[in-house]
């Protein structure tokens, strides 16, 4: 059953996973967007014109023009984030002050909105450190070294778990904080690795690898993480919980994903190593069994129909600019 007549406020909702959620949900819902449009993958939508759209340009941090922006929302999907390792290594203050004092201002609206149905809080993979091999949402977490820029993000978003289960735990707002591990497909911008691969191989350019390429990822196709959050909306057994959002079968080195998308692009390419500079994630393989148990996740997109449709979308669009 659809989500139908909700107004659907959604900060950051101007990016990739963002305009895939606005195709989702914007037919029978009136839908929010709230977003800086640093990262704009609504912008060349299909839908930045639809009548049950409102584009609100603004930044979590400004908390006056936040609080107007949501009145009236019935659902809030926090996306907003400074996030991708060249960002946040580059700007770590940023990176904290967006991912925290943001978070803060947005529960700090949705605990004056009445009767607020949902607020689902985007956090990350990344809160599991280096080696995240199925862990379980009530594992440990992993802090990182302090003066490794890297973890500036893992831990904003860390804290900002913590402040939407507080919320829940002391105001009973109806939180939800979900885990995406490895997010692709179209309209994805910005540093992820499938959209740097996939227009490279299009355009027959050399794809770096940093390092040996043996680090471990399990990637999921967005429509199935879109499903989720479909999900823990209907769900009343998601309201409280942390949720590992992902795709286990989708697992392979990142040296294997560059060979496959070259090969499924019929690309010319070469693939070339790069020294790497950074503290990266070796091993990231989700668990998600609590969200298949308690709200019916399942992972629908296998990694070879997933790369598919991502590089048939990028070679139309990019046949288009």
């Amino acid at each position: 059953m659809p989500i139908k007549n909700r107004t659907i406020f959604i900060t950051g909702g101007a990016g990739f996973i963002g305009t895939s959620i606005v195709e989702r949900f914007i037919g029978h819902n009136r839908i929010v967007v709230y977003d800086t449009l640093q990262r704009n993958a609504l912008g060349k939508s299909a839908h930045i014109r639809h009548k049950n759209l409102t584009l609100v340009k603004g930044n979590v941090l400004d908390e006056k023009k936040l609080k107007r922006a949501m009145r009236g929302a019935d659902i809030v999907l926090h996306l907003a984030a400074i996030a991708g390792i060249d960002t946040v290594i580059k700007s770590p203050t940023s990176t904290m002050q967006t991912n925290m004092i943001g978070t803060y201002n947005v529960l700090k609206a949705c605990a004056e909105i009445p009767k607020l149905k949902r607020f689902i809080d985007f956090s990350t993979s990344e809160v599991y450190g280096s080696y995240a091999y199925k862990l379980e949402e009530h594992d440990a977490t992993n802090m990182g070294a302090v003066g490794e820029a890297r973890w500036t993000y893992a831990i904003s978003k860390l804290a900002g778990e913590h402040l939407a289960h507080g919320y829940y735990r002391e105001f009973g707002l109806p939180v939800i904080s979900i885990r995406p591990f490895n997010i692709y497909g179209p309209r994805q911008v910005g540093e992820g690795a499938i959209h740097v691969f996939v227009t490279r191989a299009l355009r027959n350019e050399d794809i770096m690898i940093h390092g040996d390429g043996d680090q471990i990822r399990s990637w999921c196709y967005i429509d199935d993480i879109v499903h989720a959050i479909l999900l823990c909306i209907k769900s009343d057994k998601a309201v409280g919980e942390v949720f590992n959002i992902g795709n286990p079968r989708g697992t392979i080195t990142i040296l294997s994903l560059a060979q496959k998308i070259v090969e499924l692009a019929a690309s010319s390419s070469r693939i070339l190593f790069t020294p790497k500079n950074y503290v990266d994630v070796e091993l990231r393989i989700p668990d998600i069994d609590k969200a298949r148990r308690l709200i019916g996740y399942a992972p629908l997109v296998d990694l070879n129909e997933g790369l598919k449709r991502t590089i048939d979308w990028y070679r139309a669009t990019m046949h288009n600019r």
